[in-house]
């Protein structure tokens, strides 16, 4: 993913999350619904997720050092992490706890005109956001069903910012829908169960996003594409002729680290081999621009005559 596009869409996501949040608590402060209460502290919690998405991105583009000498690439997963910790926080369990409140005491909703074009306004301001994050999405998904994009993206930002938008699109649908009901029957209860509707729905993303960016800070491998390409890189076959077992962990969105173990032939000098170990390095670089830590490792390759398997040799 490229970090151009992330960030244009956390851009367009924070500038409509903070009008929509001022108008939200605007219309919350002239109707008293508890469905605008907690669709503008979501709007806030929101405003702050992309501005911690936007720190991540600024921190990880600091210098490896002698404490991290693989880079801070795994920021952007941290504060994506942190991201779906607010999310649930201060979006999902406080809409449920308003929610619960205003069902044991409803109220009718006053000047029922601020509720209602507050929310026309910010499902318009939603659907921008979010047409721009599916459009960036777009230019790097490929052939990949949003679900699947969802869960092997290795940049965060787009996939976060995507589940932001649509929960808060539908998020915005329900307290409109609990605001409508309640003006029709007079009755406030509408207007809470819409609440904890969206109290439910900020959760089950949260979780979402919490369960998908645990495995990006765990460290996943390359894709298997992006493997084929290394694994047929480091073979030249003359000197290399195989590679007997590699393993591939991404040290942030765009670097990864590659370590393989790699069948020289018995009869090449110490010279031939270290010849070929850079000449390796350098093709897969080219195969696969973000392998940039690349470790080597020569070996002797035999065959096992019993069972037709190939290994390295022993020490």
């Amino acid at each position: 993913m490229s970090a151009s596009g992330g960030t244009k869409a956390i851009l367009a996501a924070l500038g409509a999350n903070l009008s929509i949040a001022v108008a939200k608590f605007t219309a919350f402060a002239f109707s008293g619904s508890s469905s605008m209460l907690a669709e503008g502290v979501h709007s806030l919690a929101d405003s702050g997720n992309q501005a911690l998405l936007l720190l991540g991105g600024k921190r990880a583009r600091r210098q490896a050092s002698e404490e991290h000498p693989f880079g801070y690439g795994r920021e952007r997963y941290v504060y994506a992490f942190l991201v779906s910790v607010v999310l649930f926080s201060v979006g999902g369990v406080f809409a449920l706890y308003e929610g619960y409140e205003k069902l044991r005491h409803p109220h009718e909703i006053e000047h029922w005109y601020w509720p209602v074009g507050v929310l026309v306004f910010a499902i318009i301001a939603e659907i921008f956001s979010f047409r721009t994050a599916i459009r960036e999405s777009n230019e790097v998904r490929g052939q990949q069903s949003w679900g699947q994009f969802v869960r092997t993206a290795k940049a965060p930002e787009l996939p976060v910012v995507l589940l932001e938008d649509l929960g808060a699109l539908l998020g915005l649908i329900l307290a409109l829908g609990g605001v409508l009901m309640t003006l029709a029957t007079g009755d406030g209860v509408w207007d809470a169960i819409g609440t904890m509707c969206i109290g439910a729905l900020l959760v089950i993303i949260a979780l979402v996003l919490a369960v998908e960016t645990k495995s990006l800070l765990l460290g996943e491998a390359a894709s298997r594409e992006s493997v084929e390409r290394i694994r047929s890189a480091l073979v030249d076959g003359e000197t290399v002729t195989s590679v007997i077992h590699m393993r591939t962990l991404h040290l942030g969105p765009e670097e990864v680290l590659v370590a393989a173990k790699i069948a020289v032939r018995h009869d090449e000098s110490a010279a031939q081999v270290a010849r070929a170990i850079d000449a390796a390095e350098a093709r897969v670089r080219e195969a696969e621009p973000i392998a940039r830590v690349i470790y080597l490792e020569p070996d002797i390759y035999r065959s096992t005559a019993r069972t037709g398997k190939s290994s390295g040799a022993e020490g």
